[in-house]
């Protein structure tokens, strides 16, 4: 597996490994109703693409296909890190969020995880600040804001 910067060529399949890791993946944690709320597999390519050329956007290839991606903004915001479904468990996440938190320039990292992905940010050290409900298309998602002091 390599890890590489992000190409604006890449964003299509990224919307899509996106969709199906949160409808495999997310699936333990969240209801159907909910998981077609968070990814309708529809998702603004363009805008999606002009997101990842303005954070530190990693993504992560095994044997020319996309496994997995990470973004984080200016500001230290860890916005999306999503692992394909068949790769889960091997490091990717983690090998994605090193690079981007060594290169984050603040002192303090924050995202707002899953109920799927706290555990994992927990283990990195991450805290939760709060326990949220963010509204998708009229459904409500508990998710949890959760941040980490730079060393």
């Amino acid at each position: 597996m390599t890890i590489r910067e992000y190409k604006p060529e890449d964003c299509r399949e990224m919307a899509e490994l996106f969709y199906r890791t949160v409808h495999t993946v997310n699936a333990r944690d969240y209801t159907k109703e909910q998981l077609d709320a968070w990814a309708t597999g529809q998702v603004d390519l363009e805008q999606w693409d002009q997101s990842f050329q303005n954070h530190h956007t990693l993504v992560a290839v095994e044997s020319g296909e996309i496994v997995g991606f990470g973004d984080m903004d200016e500001t230290g915001y860890l916005d999306r890190l999503y692992v394909h479904a068949g790769y889960q468990g091997r490091g990717i996440a983690t090998a994605i969020c090193d690079r981007l938190e060594k290169a984050a320039s603040g002192k303090r990292m924050v995202t707002h995880a899953s109920l799927t992905a706290r555990p994992f940010f927990e283990k990195r050290g991450y805290r939760v600040v709060k326990e949220q409900q963010v509204e998708r298309r009229g459904v409500l998602l508990t998710n949890f804001v959760m941040e980490k002091e730079k060393r």
